[in-house]
């Protein structure tokens, strides 16, 4: 009799939750194994994104410097205030700011998408 891998995997979950609840130590581990697949992720996307340069590295720089810093400066926008979105968030004030400054980011992928689609 065979079990179905659906019913195998369920239960590999559930003894590894038992263990993370029940062993002492566990919360670390898990804490550890989280923050394992995190570095990972952000690796691959790093990857990803490293390889996504390369290929298209002709177009990017056919741009013009000052596309190529609007690209460059939206990019590190979003980047920053997607991790700081959580402060920003806690007052009023810093939310409409956080708003303007994605807003901001977006107009700068928008221009330099429309100028890139001008020439191309």
């Amino acid at each position: 009799m065979s079990i179905s891998p659906t019913v195998r995997n369920v239960g590999i979950i559930l003894i590894l939750a038992l263990a993370v609840f029940a062993l002492p130590g566990g919360g670390t581990g898990a804490a550890i194994v989280q923050t394992l697949i995190s570095l990972l992720f952000g690796l691959g996307i790093g990857l990803f994104l490293m390889r996504l340069y390369r290929e298209n590295r002709l177009t990017i720089h056919g741009l013009g410097d000052q596309y190529r810093t609007i690209l460059y400066a939206s990019l590190a926008g979003i980047l920053f205030l997607g991790a700081a979105a959580a402060k920003w968030w806690d007052d009023p004030a810093l939310t409409l700011v956080w708003f303007a400054g994605i807003a901001l980011a977006v107009w700068g992928l928008v221009a330099t998408y429309r100028h890139w689609r001008a020439y191309a």
